[in-house]
């Protein structure tokens, strides 16, 4: 579940993610019917931030830990992956090259703790944002990997004057919003109203004219952190009234990643006790 987003804007990157885990435990009942019981936890950590690397950050969705008798969370396993890059010397210089380094970690992780039987929908995935140090690039890059399905990072809104936001997870309200229209609409359309593939083709083109007109290429970076906000505080906000998984909530944290100041937290939670009077 979750939502994640990253924003790559003019200015900088921004990376958003809310906080909510969600455990789906099973019970058997009398009938020999399997129920099944989502429960929700509101304080995981899935914006990702890893030592020395003060110009890349990470956002991630999807399986929330990896391993069953001793689940793992991705940020839980951020000290070993640094272990990793310090015990091999591997000192990333660009995205892309984090971007592999963090994905062939958690492919080995998968390897080692997930069960050869889980569904091949189930996948963690991530989305990699910040800028080259050993190249003169001016804007900021993104990269998406998932695991185990698609491990190769590809590069999102790739090549000068690309700008936009990527997002992932429960994103149905999102693309409502930000799109016009459900991500399931077109599948529903097609069946519905039996198109050809000439004709889903131009459905999918029309549909894109729905999508509302933001200048992303002209929004300061203060503006990509407010919007960030608003489309992961928006579905937690809607999923307070539906009928179905709420799998997003919690705090939401944010970072800002630019050329200059590299990584900056906006936003995030702290451990606290409780307030003593």
């Amino acid at each position: 579940m979750s939502l994640a987003i990253a924003f790559k804007g003019a200015e900088g990157i921004v990376l958003a993610a809310d906080s909510r885990a969600t455990l789906n435990a099973q019970f058997q009942q009398p009938n020999n019917q399997i129920l099944v019981v989502p429960s929700t936890f509101d304080n995981a950590t899935k914006l990702l931030k890893v030592k020395d690397q003060n110009f890349v950050g990470a956002v991630t969705y999807g399986v929330a830990a990896l391993g069953q008798g001793e689940p793992r969370t991705p940020a839980s396993l951020i000290p070993e992956f640094e272990a990793d890059l310090a015990n091999r010397n591997v000192r990333p210089g660009t995205v892309e090259e984090f971007s592999r380094a963090l994905s062939t970690f958690f492919l080995g992780q998968w390897n080692a703790r997930m069960p050869a039987s889980i569904p091949v929908t189930e996948q963690m995935y991530f989305i990699v944002g910040g800028f080259d140090q050993n190249l003169p690039t001016v804007y900021g890059r993104l990269y998406e990997f998932n695991i185990p399905g698609a491990p190769d990072p590809v590069e999102a809104l790739a090549g000068q004057g690309q700008f936009g936001a990527r997002w992932g997870g429960q994103y149905e309200f999102v693309n409502r919003l930000m799109n016009g229209f459900d991500p399931n609409a077109v599948q529903l359309l097609l069946q519905a109203l039996a198109l050809t593939a000439g004709q889903q083709a131009t459905l999918e083109q029309e549909l894109k004219k729905l999508s509302v007109a933001v200048p992303y290429q002209f929004l300061p970076l203060q503006d990509c952190v407010d919007l960030s906000i608003f489309l992961i505080r928006a579905t937690i906000s809607m999923q307070k009234w539906i009928v179905g998984v709420r799998g997003v909530g919690g705090p939401i944290d944010v970072a800002t990643i630019t050329k200059t100041a590299g990584f900056t937290a906006i936003q995030e939670k702290s451990i606290l006790g409780e307030k003593i009077l």
